[in-house]
């Protein structure tokens, strides 16, 4: 599948964002400390307890798009989503290569988090469709991921999930 470099990676940062184990008051702040490349150099990392919230729920609706059955499933959760954002998107070059980004710069962190994540979603689902979203197929993993590849086959989030799975089958195989 081939997508922008840009959205690429702010699809890459909302499934980190939905599959972040989300325990804790500072998780929030955590995450996007780890994640400051996305972020406006100076912008503030602190989060309320109100914003770590609505951080959460971004989450969730992030999940709850890849977890959608159907397309109009997809298209509710998604404007969900979307409605969070406020874009307002603008052109540079900071890192040499001319791209977009999708939240002004001097927005604070959760509005940048909202709503790059939300436009690099929107972008994959529209683009390369919203069956490219799914669930690992591992026991006991429930992380979301990005399909990526060419025939829409991935199943697993991980290739370690892909190698768990398949060694279980095979020793299950030869039990009987």
């Amino acid at each position: 599948m081939d997508y922008d470099t840009y959205g690429s990676t702010a699809i890459e940062l909302a499934i980190e964002l939905a599959n972040v184990e989300r325990a804790g008051p500072e998780w929030a702040r955590t995450f996007v400390s780890s994640h400051h490349e996305w972020f406006t150099p100076g912008t503030s990392f602190e989060l309320s307890p109100g914003e770590t919230h609505r951080a959460g729920t971004t989450a969730e609706l992030v999940r709850a798009v890849a977890v959608a059955e159907t397309q109009d499933d997809v298209v509710t959760r998604l404007n969900q989503l979307l409605a969070l954002g406020r874009p307002r998107p603008y052109a540079t070059d900071h890192d040499g290569e001319l791209h977009l980004h999708y939240a002004r710069p001097d927005a604070p962190v959760l509005e940048q988090l909202t709503t790059t994540v939300a436009m690099g979603l929107s972008q994959v689902v529209i683009q390369h469709g919203w069956q490219r979203l799914g669930v690992c197929s591992a026991e006991g993993c429930d992380n979301v991921y990005i399909d990526t590849s060419r025939n829409a086959s991935r199943r697993y989030c991980s290739n370690t999930c892909a190698s768990r799975s398949t060694v279980a089958a095979y020793r299950a195989r030869q039990k009987t």
